[in-house]
């Protein structure tokens, strides 16, 4: 039996703005925001499922995901995957591939995989079509709502995806890279501050190290607390990151060298200094790539309270400004720097020759 029933899936807290909303735009159909206090979900029942689920999508900007349900049975896992079987039939070709999506809410004595596991086997016996988890053609969706279980296809090119077939990882990149980043020197809570900051951010982009790079004498008790502020920023989001990669996340580690003698001994290497007096960083675009793109290791020089020196300007590959008439602070310059860098490499990132 075909249910004139929409699934509405919204960020926590703003389901009652959206059922509002909807309500304006189709006040012919009945909505339930939080069904049984699942937080995130709004139902709608209308008597023209596929016009009000246009309207939603179209109108309705707090709504992440409309999906119309054709069937729902209890949350039984061999009832969920019989009333799938029958329900995908003429909706999933033979030479289409598949995958079973489930979100599961309330207490089961299953799990969200043991029903991707049987709808998928079911599915597959019906319409004999190929599973397949990254990128499917055709998406089966099953919510589970408690004691109910509803059923949708839609198809996979409805997925948003943070890495697709156009687009790669440019972690290899990243890990060539080496941040050199002048202390921020001053009060205590001032530095450690910065130096939180700036651990964060570097932690973030997974490069392949951070020096901080005094010139000179320095007061050592400031250059301390720098550095623990620095740590502490790469700390607490190393261990976000842990928790949420599916991959095992690289420690940036930390080193300490004089800026004059770090540009000595990597003097051959690939040195990017960014500073204002610099070329805009579009108009060498073509230079900077092929800088990125080579075997050798980058050293991106990043400035502090006081800026990298004139002089070394003349050892370096090139010098660049980021935002011709802006002065970018200390704590945002070195991730300014990397996520400008990376976006001249779309070539690479879309799997294209450069």
């Amino acid at each position: 039996m075909v249910l004139a029933l929409i699934i509405v899936k919204t960020p926590l807290g703003i389901e009652k703005i959206a059922a509002a909303r909807i309500l304006e735009i189709a006040p012919q159909a009945r909505v339930q925001p939080s069904p049984q206090g699942f937080a995130g979900l709004v139902l709608v029942e209308a008597p023209s499922e596929d016009e009000v689920a246009e309207l939603i999508e179209r109108e309705v900007v707090e709504a992440e995901r409309v999906i119309k349900s054709i069937a729902e049975c209890r949350a039984n896992l061999d009832e969920i995957s019989r009333v799938a079987a029958e329900a995908v039939k003429g909706l999933i070709g033979r030479d289409e591939s598949f995958a079973v999506r489930t979100t599961r809410r309330g207490r089961h004595d299953f799990t969200s995989v043991d029903v991707n596991v049987a709808v998928g086997a079911a599915v597959k016996e019906v319409t004999g079509a190929l599973v397949k988890l990254d990128r499917p053609d055709k998406v089966v969706a099953v919510e589970i709502l408690g004691g109910k279980a509803y059923i949708a296809v839609y198809p996979g090119s409805e997925e948003y995806k943070k890495i697709t077939e156009f687009k790669r990882p440019i972690l290899r990149v990243l890990r060539r890279m080496s941040i050199v980043q002048m202390p921020y020197l001053g009060g205590e809570e001032a530095a450690r501050t910065m130096g939180v900051r700036i651990g964060r951010a570097v932690q973030t982009f997974e490069v392949g190290e951070l020096v901080i790079a005094p010139i000179g004498l320095v007061d050592a008790k400031q250059l301390r607390d720098f550095i623990d502020g620095v740590y502490e920023g790469m700390r607490t989001r190393y261990e976000i990151q842990r928790r949420v990669y599916g991959r095992e996340v690289y420690k940036v580690p930390v080193r300490v060298q004089d800026l004059y003698q770090l540009v000595r001994e990597r003097f051959k290497e690939v040195i990017i200094v960014f500073e204002p007096e610099g070329d805009y960083v579009g108009s060498i675009a073509d230079k900077l790539r092929n800088l990125m793109l080579s075997d050798k290791r980058i050293n991106v020089l990043i400035g502090s309270r006081e800026g990298i020196p004139k002089g070394v300007f003349r050892f370096a590959s090139a010098v660049v400004d980021l935002c011709p008439g802006v002065t970018i602070s200390t704590d945002f310059a070195a991730s300014s720097a990397i996520i400008a860098l990376a976006s001249l490499l779309q070539p690479e990132v879309e799997g294209l020759e450069v």
